[in-house]
């Protein structure tokens, strides 16, 4: 079974309603998790620290969606080529 990765990360957005940062240079990498159940965790505690800026916002991507483990080579791969 293939590893599911998590990244939580976050920063400070340039308008609340949309995901655009405000600098991408700050943005606030919380770490890689082994499951969703740690990720959420963790991004709940960073969303819960900074819930007194409503331009911050914090995110769980799923690494493991990124690469298709049927293909040969994933299409990041393919980028590099």
């Amino acid at each position: 079974m293939a590893q599911r990765l998590h990244l939580v990360f976050g920063g400070e957005l340039v308008d609340p309603s949309k995901t655009v940062f405000r600098n991408v240079d700050e943005i606030h990498i919380v770490g890689i998790f082994p499951d969703y159940q740690s990720a959420h965790a963790a991004w709940k505690a960073e969303a819960q620290r900074t819930v007194d800026n409503a331009h911050m916002r914090y995110f769980i991507a799923h690494l493991h969606r990124l690469r298709d483990e049927e293909q040969v080579a994933s299409a990041t791969e393919e980028l590099g080529a």
